[in-house]
């Protein structure tokens, strides 16, 4: 096969770039390794890390598309009552982690919705579900590569002009001889206050199995997992307690912090005010992520809310799935953690009135699309990441170094973002890395690899460390890197010129940068305060 643009992993970037190329008039092929397209948004069944003024600025006009379709497609086709109908902001969740909690299938009708009229044209060709095996390169370029079916030895070669890595572990990168780090650098190679003395290629962030819950009458315990004797005895040593406990890190803080466990509290979901600059939202697990509050529904409609557990407990750190032999290993192993977390809350959680478990807690795997009951793809937080024509460091945007300052200005903004650096328990043995950040741009040379000439990232696999990954991780900067890559690699292709060169002309970066701007891409914040 033969496209303009070949973008490898259907994830949130991966659609956005598609999107943004097909936008520009060029032809692209898409792949993905799972069933659904959308990544964290959707296999991964994470509801939106957002910051706070996402209502207002702060993300792509494209972006800001998919949270309004999102909306609209419960108005249409949800029984909503009158006034949450009416809510501007409807937040179908009413979770305190975003101000758009949603079920993952959602997401994935408005995505597919959005790419339809390409695939109708022909100028958009999905091949699902394959993932990379093998490329080819001829120098510093990347010619060709070969996708396989998931569930067999099909084997498609694609080539294309511009090849784009929007999968979440940086899987071409390898395959490509592109140069990339993982893991921890050194401070003596970034100058990072909070990095290790020496590197550590192999410390990287917990990966999660995510799942989905309601509670109604009855005992929906199944069998004990196989191994659920050690999850339920496993203490790591910086955790306070027991993994599985309702005692874990204030990623903040750091300090012991117990949280509460209450199914469907009778909140109005119209009162829930989801800013994580006054709170974590994690007191009560059970709003901390909701994905469907039952009273924004007509009475029956909904028997319960819905939860979607992506808890600290549920963070698997024992083992990276990056560059090691045992990957099959350990995502088996994250797996049976989650199976042990459903099983102890079911079965020995404690409860307010002082009993222990909730048997009326009901998988809902069929909300997201497995067999298993759990998520389809694991919750990747960490990437490889290209060695890039510029790193974003620490010293860029922690608002304790930045001060008044703000985040570093960079000539070659092609976006913007905003998170605190967010990093969870890591493979290394690390407790949760915390730092208060500023709001940020996304540079254009965190965008280029040193070397390759036509290969860009488009997910979380661009020129960040471990520590500023920890921000630019999060779903609203995927989906605009993968607008930018998709948008740049357009360009180049129009102009016959290369990234390098776009970054490195003054007249080429202000024309390209004029079209993202045309494209609604803010690449400068207003004057914000408080954040």
């Amino acid at each position: 096969m033969h496209a303009d643009v070949l973008v490898v992993g259907g994830g949130l970037g991966g659609v956005a770039a598609a999107l943004a190329a097909l936008r520009a008039g060029r032809s692209v092929v898409l792949t993905e390794e799972f069933d659904w397209l959308g990544g964290q948004l959707t296999s991964q069944a994470v509801p939106p890390d957002e910051h706070s003024w996402v209502e207002q600025f702060g993300v792509t006009a494209s972006y800001r598309a998919l949270r309004e379709g999102i909306r609209d497609y419960y108005r249409r086709h949800y029984p909503l009552t009158s006034a949450s109908r009416a809510d501007v902001h409807l937040n179908p969740g009413a979770g305190y982690v975003s101000k758009l909690c949603h079920e993952p299938r959602v997401a994935l009708a408005v995505l597919e919705a959005m790419l339809a009229p390409y695939r109708a044209s022909g100028r958009l060709q999905v091949l699902q579900p394959y993932r990379p095996v093998a490329a080819d390169t001829d120098g510093d370029r990347v010619t060709a590569v070969t996708v396989q079916h998931r569930e067999g030895d099909v084997q498609v070669t694609v080539t294309a002009p511009y090849i784009l890595d929007a999968t979440e572990t940086g899987e071409l990168l390898p395959l490509t001889g592109t140069e990339y780090v993982t893991g921890f650098e050194a401070q003596t190679e970034t100058g990072e206050p909070s990095a290790p003395a020496e590197a550590q290629p192999l410390n990287m962030q917990a990966v999660s199995y995510c799942f989905a819950v309601d509670h109604v009458d009855g005992d929906h315990v199944g069998d004990k997992p196989a191994n659920y004797a050690f999850w339920r005895n496993y203490q790591p040593s910086f955790w306070g307690d027991r993994l599985l406990s309702w005692t874990a890190p204030n990623p903040r803080t750091l300090e012991s912090t117990r949280r509460t466990f209450t199914p469907n509290p009778d909140d109005d979901p119209l009162a829930v005010v989801a800013d994580q600059r006054r709170t974590g939202g994690d007191t009560n697990l059970w709003t901390f992520r909701r994905i469907a509050a039952r009273r924004h529904f007509v009475p029956g409609a909904y028997d319960s809310d819905i939860c979607l557990v992506n808890w600290p407990m549920i963070d698997y750190f024992e083992g990276p799935v990056i560059d090691v032999p045992e990957v099959a290993k350990h995502l088996a192993a994250a797996k049976e953690l989650s199976h042990a977390v459903l099983y102890w809350l079911q079965t020995e959680a404690p409860r307010t009135d002082g009993g222990a478990g909730f048997p009326g807690l009901r998988l809902r795997g069929d909300l997201l699309g497995s067999t298993d009951g759990l998520a389809q793809a694991p919750y990747i937080r960490e990437s490889r990441r290209i060695k890039a024509e510029y790193t974003i460091v620490e010293q860029d945007l922690s608002a304790a170094i930045r001060g008044d300052r703000g985040a570093a200005v960079y000539a070659d903004s092609v976006g913007i973002g905003m998170y605190r650096i967010d990093l969870h328990p890591s493979t290394g043995g690390d407790n949760y890395i915390d730092v208060a950040s500023s709001p940020f741009r996304i540079p254009l040379g965190a965008l280029i690899p040193q070397r390759v000439e036509n290969l860009l990232p488009a997910n979380k696999n661009l020129g960040t460390t471990h520590i500023t990954n920890g921000c630019y991780r999060l779903h609203p900067v995927e989906w605009n890197v993968g607008e930018a890559a998709g948008l740049l690699a357009a360009f180049c292709l129009d102009r016959d010129v290369s990234p390098r060169a776009v970054r490195g002309t003054p007249a080429l970066l202000g024309q390209f940068q004029d079209r993202l701007i045309a494209q609604g891409i803010e690449l400068d914040w207003p004057a914000i305060t408080g954040y």
